[in-house]
């Protein structure tokens, strides 16, 4: 069972999120979360690449075969116009060897 740690401020009441969890986990049902997490460790990946590419956004996009504006969504970090497998086709575009790990 996982322990959810509550403290008060001047606030009020406010939810801290354990140290090496998601806070998908907090927001969202397990199976909504795990998959936001994989989602977001793609575009957080693009992310990364993009920024050590030195590439503009306009040569990035002709890199990974979408628009610039495309690009423009990576760049700022909106996970919710990129599906899992759109994130997946773009990071091997990168080459960034995207793999996936289970865990007990």
């Amino acid at each position: 069972m996982r322990v959810r740690k509550v403290t008060n401020n001047e606030h009020g009441r406010r939810h801290v999120t354990p140290a090496g969890r998601s806070v998908f986990h907090d927001v969202f049902p397990a199976e909504k979360a795990a998959e936001l997490e994989m989602r977001a460790q793609l575009l957080i990946g693009l992310e990364k690449w993009l920024e050590n590419s030195g590439m503009t956004q306009t040569q990035a996009a002709t890199v990974l075969g979408v628009t610039q504006a495309r690009v423009s969504d990576l760049k700022r970090g909106k996970i919710n116009r990129f599906s899992m497998d759109l994130l997946v086709r773009l990071a091997a575009r990168a080459g960034l060897k995207p793999r996936l790990r289970l865990a007990a």
